[in-house]
């Protein structure tokens, strides 16, 4: 399925299995890489990615579309699900309990393949964030990695919220269009 992410979560609030396949497989290393740089332990990144995506399954249908990826969208639902385990001392499993998933023991195989994509997420596009005029990578940074809210990086960065998502923008741009060059 190439469909854009609005598509898939349209259809996975439609219970549509296959959508949920293409989209899990389509985000799952980029919450992967978010979530092991933040805990720096795979078992915990893929205790949390699970609760993610099954957090995302009740969510879909009130997803509310605001570019071509819902990367930002699935990134909140996971800096959420971090803090949340992180004030109560423990990953939370409501999500998965209610959805009644039972929680998955992970072996040495599991937790290598978690950092295998988690490392391939992050490598060649925070490569692309990197090489970012300084303005635009730290916009990007913030709004889009660590999904922080313009009015919080505005005030930061002492400038305004147009500001802040003009940067965004253009970075996103930028970044775009050198993904395609790069086909």
């Amino acid at each position: 399925m190439d469909w854009p992410d609005a598509s898939l979560l349209s259809a996975i609030a439609a219970r549509d299995g296959a959508a949920f396949a293409v989209f899990y497989r389509r985000h799952v290393p980029v919450v992967l890489a978010y979530l092991l740089r933040e805990t720096g332990n795979p078992e915990t990144a893929g205790d949390l990615a699970a609760e993610v995506f099954a957090a995302v399954l009740p969510a879909a249908g009130r997803y509310v579309e605001q570019g071509e990826s819902a990367a930002p969208w699935v990134l909140g639902i996971a800096r959420n699900k971090l803090l949340m385990s992180w004030r109560r001392g423990q990953v939370e499993a409501r999500a998965r309990r209610q959805l009644g998933f039972q929680a998955v023991a992970l072996d040495d195989g599991d937790l290598e393949r978690i950092i295998e994509l988690a490392e391939g997420a992050s490598g060649p596009l925070l490569e692309l964030v990197d090489h970012l005029p300084e303005d635009e990578r730290t916009a990007v940074r913030s709004r889009v990695l660590e999904e922080r809210p313009y009015r919080e990086i505005a005030g930061e960065l002492r400038c305004s919220e147009l500001v802040v998502r003009k940067r965004v923008s253009r970075g996103l741009a930028r970044v775009r269009e050198q993904l395609k060059e790069m086909g």
